[in-house]
């Protein structure tokens, strides 16, 4: 994975106000007489990485819905540079300057991994970008896939690549908007031990730039290697905060995870990086659509 700038931008300046750049104030989200989020409070930075994670069903997902647009919150405010955009839909919050990336795949699987960036820059850019002079900027588009590891793939079809590609393709598609926030969604999965050291190297990279990154995932390892805040949900109450080494050796952290602490007198050589990795974060809630996310 390159360490070349995201073509289409030059760095972001952090938030003039000197707060952080995103903010989720008390929010709760309630599906019928069940408490998916319940006043849940953190904040994301410029320039830093910051993990929301759980057990399955913590409100994880649920978290990213509302921050991004896609779920109304029963209480609770979304604040985005200072600006409440608990309200904006979700089009205008990505022109402000956030990008999502799902569990599932959404790419257009008859479309090459190139074509599939192309498109996603042509949305942000607007309808008649493909129409100026220079208006497909092949050059930044094969730039981005240098930058997160998969020109190789660049002409297959979309639907042909492995996994862990495709990961990366959802990721060279949300830079392709330039965000300020990156929402990751988790974006290791399928990824092996190499590529998955990479991918922090290039998480790290781009906070660097000044953009803030959100991210919920399941990989402990990549978790406390990149992040420099971590936010634990369970049951969808926030229950911890902060870095990597408080987190580590927190009882309710640990609790949550594994059934017990530290304070209970069990092997303290047992830590949070012990869990096995999973990949869904499905609540099933009886009398919510099918499909809901947690």
């Amino acid at each position: 994975m390159s360490s070349s700038p995201v073509p289409q931008g030059g760095g972001h300046r952090a938030d003039p106000r000197g707060g952080p750049l995103l903010e989720v104030d008390h929010v709760v989200v309630q599906f019928g007489g069940v408490t998916a989020v319940n006043e849940a409070c953190f904040t994301a930075d410029p320039g830093t990485v910051t993990g929301l994670i759980g057990p399955n069903g913590a409100g994880k997902t649920t978290c990213f819905n509302v921050i991004s647009g896609l779920q109304r919150p029963t209480r609770g405010k979304v604040r985005f540079q200072g600006k409440d955009v608990t309200s904006m839909p979700v089009h205008r919050r990505s022109k402000r300057g956030m990008g999502r990336t799902f569990q599932r795949l959404e790419a257009f699987g008859s479309l090459s991994v190139r074509d599939n960036v192309r498109v996603a820059a042509d949305i942000h850019r607007g309808v008649l970008a493909g129409l100026l002079p220079g208006g497909g900027r092949g050059k930044d588009i094969d730039a981005l896939l240098e930058r997160v590891g998969i020109a190789a793939y660049a002409n297959e079809r979309a639907d042909s690549i492995p996994t862990g590609t495709a990961r990366l393709l959802e990721l060279a598609r949300c830079l392709a908007g330039d965000p300020k926030l990156l929402l990751l969604d988790e974006p290791s999965s399928g990824l092996d031990e190499t590529e998955t050291d990479a991918f922090g190297d290039l998480l790290r990279d781009l906070a660097s730039e000044g953009r803030a990154i959100l991210m919920v995932e399941h990989d402990m390892d990549l978790v406390m290697a990149v992040c420099d805040t971590i936010h634990v949900l369970d049951f969808g109450s926030i229950i911890a905060s902060g870095d990597p080494a408080a987190i580590r050796r927190d009882p309710a952290v640990q609790k949550a995870y594994l059934g017990y602490s530290d304070e209970d007198g069990v092997d303290e050589g047992h830590t949070v990086t012990d869990l096995p990795a999973v990949t869904d974060d499905t609540l099933v809630i009886p009398a919510v659509r099918e499909g809901a996310e947690a």
